[in-house]
């Protein structure tokens, strides 16, 4: 064996264990399922997915849902609400665990969904980290676009063009399951954030930016969210179940897979 393949192998060897030390010195990472879903009350949001909340039938299928997600076995729930309500979200959500045979009279996916999820999974921590903001999503079509209206049209008048091959027709005419799992999927969460923030950067007036400052506003939003979560004192060995309107699981996905504190797991470990 001559001398400049042993000095190879040597530095392979060396390199190998050098990366082997670094890995296991690396920070554990906390564990998060950050579960995308359509609004199931009522909604201030412009397009709602149809779906009876009150329905016996739905309750059900979505508590078979919880069953699956909660597997995952979440130490902490966080949901789509104002940090301002957890007080009163963590009242309804033992008011629940001590009778979940509780009915509400305008149930959403907190109360179908995460309380259920906790429940099974004896999660005693729930949290909001929503921040409400105001933005014109539309202003595309309000404006004089002297940007490139023909793409912003174009994909204004069917944006499930970009998931056609995962989404087989209409969404609304899939079951809950089949739906959710739509939503959860990359392709999907990468339609909702541009539908509702990157098609914007194809509509403005001349010399001005109308449309990407607009979607800033929802990059915003969301960024204020996610501070919102690392505002919650978290331990490494918690287990964190994020339940929000998809697009928010989308900025959140991408957020998440840059971040040095979280790790994802895959959404569809449990939801199958």
């Amino acid at each position: 064996m001559n001398k400049i393949y042993k000095f190879t192998l040597l530095v392979i060897f060396c390199s190998v264990l050098a990366f082997d030390s670094y890995s296991q010195n690396q920070p554990s990472k906390i564990k998060v399922l950050n579960f995308g879903t359509f609004h199931m009350g009522a909604t201030s949001d412009a397009n709602k997915t149809e779906f009876d909340e009150r329905d016996e039938k739905n309750r059900k299928a979505v508590h078979e849902i919880a069953k699956k997600l909660a597997e995952f076995k979440p130490t902490v729930l966080v949901v789509e609400t104002v940090p301002g309500y957890n007080e009163k979200l963590k009242t309804e959500y033992a008011e629940y665990l001590k009778n979940p045979e509780k009915r509400y009279k305008n149930p959403t996916e907190i109360e179908l969904l995460a309380f259920e999820l906790g429940r099974l999974s004896d999660t005693k921590r729930i949290y909001g980290i929503d921040h409400k903001m105001s933005y014109n999503y539309r202003i595309g079509s309000q404006i004089k676009n002297s940007v490139d209206s023909e793409t912003y049209k174009t994909f204004e008048k069917n944006p499930f063009a970009m998931v056609s091959d995962i989404s087989k027709g209409d969404p609304n005419k899939l079951s809950l399951f089949d739906k959710l799992k739509l939503f959860n999927h990359d392709k999907f969460l990468d339609m909702l954030i541009t539908v509702n923030a990157d098609i914007l950067t194809h509509a403005g007036t001349d010399k001005n930016f109308e449309g990407a400052d607009e979607a800033a506003k929802y990059y915003q939003r969301n960024l204020r969210m996610y501070l919102n979560l690392n505002r919650i004192s978290l331990k490494k060995d918690d287990r964190v179940f994020i339940l929000m309107g998809a697009s928010h699981t989308a900025f959140f996905r991408d957020f998440m897979s840059r971040s040095p504190k979280y790790e994802m797991v895959n959404t569809f470990k449990y939801l199958k």
